[in-house]
């Protein structure tokens, strides 16, 4: 190294020096560690000679300790493993182990939330303290989206970033779509300025990443095993709304109207696609990153034991596949799709006085796209928004904003209420049956309202304990038509007209 000057080696291994590329004169001293070829430096922080020789033979002491106790010889602060982790998970990425929207997530939350809590603290320094403090430190200093979860006031400095923050946001949206010009946003006084508090579930996910990055530096030997942390706070589980039976119906009525009264042919397009892509996901269970994978391929028909016909959908998602059945209308509704571009090609081909194109649909083609024909990323879900806003069901009974995720919850509760049986269930939605009775255990109670009520003043359940169980034994024994998640009958529509 041509800035080392003054090198003197006090023993095999163990040297000091001065740097040529600073102004003082103080002395360095580097320790070679056994077996590696690897060393480390360190600064004296003195001019003298004799006690720069004391000093460097103290630091070699203390490498070799750490060495020996498993104590972490290199400071590596959190950011830079964080950094490294994720370097990991891009790559395993692109091999196809996780999916492609996996890293975009953990890089937000490492150079986000994890950033400012500990980027700068060696990760061999993050203890029990700086783990189990996260939670209040992320309520104080976050903002979450719904208002469920509580608010607080604050700043007009902190009311001002975050609208400078929203602004960016919603620029780089709009850019995405072509439009540029947005309306001015000013900051609320502050005394009129409160935020919603971060929510459990977000907290809970940003721990994981935390604890990850931890056990990367663990492996790497960045950090001792020590500091492995498996405990997660208990955090309480926000369970997204499912629609009822008369919020489903009213969904139906008022979707119909909604596709009709598109002005354009895109706008019909699009409200086409979102209604029949609802329905598609309420009658069958799939997750939305399964329904962004889906391609035309996957979708087969077959037949049940008593020849009813069905449709068979190959989906995959979570790094996981899986195949699941749907009624004879899931087809339909597919087959509708198809028409809706058909018929928008044909507008638009008969707009600039063309002939109208023979529409294909390959084999490897996306099922839900944009009007163009690339993958929809987002799922319609601006679209479905709207739609929920006009039936007035944007909201669930507890107040949280309801997502394309709601659909799988909605069939789930469907199907548990009809009596499907958890095992079969949690195949067919892919999850565990575990998780089907934590998150589903409230269908039961009103499923079996007449066995929980039994025996109160006031409820007549019309039979004795015995003969209940007796009934609801052989009624478990008759085959039954279970109820369709489908659109209402047209009975029922003109009915309802």
């Amino acid at each position: 190294m041509a800035f080392v000057t003054d090198k003197e080696e006090i023993k095999p291994g163990l040297i000091i020096f001065r740097r040529a590329d600073v102004d003082h004169r103080n002395w360095y001293c580097r320790v070679k560690l056994p077996k590696a070829d690897r060393y480390k430096t360190v600064s004296l922080k003195t001019s003298d000679i004799g006690v720069a020789r004391h000093l460097a033979t103290e630091q070699e002491i203390k490498v070799r300790v750490r060495l020996e106790s498993d104590i972490p010889v290199f400071n590596h602060p959190f950011r830079a493993v964080a950094k490294e982790y994720l370097a990991t998970q891009e790559a395993r990425a692109k091999r196809g182990e996780i999916s492609k929207e996996r890293p975009k997530k953990l890089k937000a939350v490492i150079e986000g939330a994890l950033e400012d809590y500990v980027g700068s603290v060696q990760v061999h320094r993050i203890g029990d303290e700086l783990w189990a403090g996260y939670p209040a430190w992320r309520r104080e200093n976050g903002a979450g989206r719904n208002l469920r979860n509580g608010v607080r006031e604050i700043s007009a400095e902190e009311a001002a970033e975050l609208d400078a923050r929203d602004v960016a946001s919603r620029a780089r949206a709009m850019a995405k779509r072509g439009f540029t010009k947005l309306r001015p946003v000013t900051p609320a006084p502050a005394k009129a300025r409160t935020v919603a508090f971060i929510s459990d579930s977000t907290i809970r996910f940003e721990m994981s990443i935390f604890g990850a990055v931890m056990n990367h530096a663990i492996k790497k030997r960045y950090a001792p095993a020590s500091q492995r942390f498996e405990d997660r706070p208990k955090l309480k589980t926000m369970r997204r709304d499912e629609f009822t039976l008369e919020e489903y119906r009213h969904l139906h009525t008022v979707a119909r109207s909604w596709v009709k009264d598109a002005i354009r042919p895109s706008s019909t397009w699009y409200r086409t696609v979102a209604y029949n892509f609802i329905l598609i996901m309420c009658n069958t269970g799939m997750r939305p990153s399964e329904a962004k994978n889906l391609r035309w391929r996957d979708i087969t028909t077959g037949k049940d034991r008593e020849g009813r016909e069905l449709v068979i959908l190959f989906v995959q998602g979570k790094g996981k596949s899986r195949k699941l059945v749907a009624p004879k209308s899931v087809g339909d509704y597919f087959e509708r799709i198809r028409e809706a571009t058909r018929e928008y090609r044909r507008q638009a081909a008969e707009a600039e006085g063309k002939e109208a194109p023979e529409v294909e649909f390959g084999p490897e083609g996306r099922v839900f796209t944009t009007i163009t024909g690339e993958p929809a990323k987002s799922l319609y879900q601006a679209m479905i928004e709207d739609l929920l806003i006009k039936a007035k069901l944007r909201e669930g009974a507890s107040g949280v904003p309801r997502s394309t995720y709601c659909f799988r919850h909605t069939y789930a509760t469907f199907r548990l209420a009809e009596g499907v049986d958890v095992y079969f269930l949690a195949e067919q939605m892919g999850t565990s049956v575990k998780m089907i009775e934590e998150h589903y255990g409230h269908v039961n109670t009103v499923k079996h309202a007449d066995l929980v009520l039994q025996g109160m003043g006031g409820w007549d359940p019309g039979a004795a304990v015995g003969e209940v169980a007796a009934d609801s034994a052989k009624a478990s024994r008759i085959p039954r038509v279970k109820a369709r998640t489908a659109e209402p009958s047209a009975k029922l529509r003109r009915r309802k007209s």
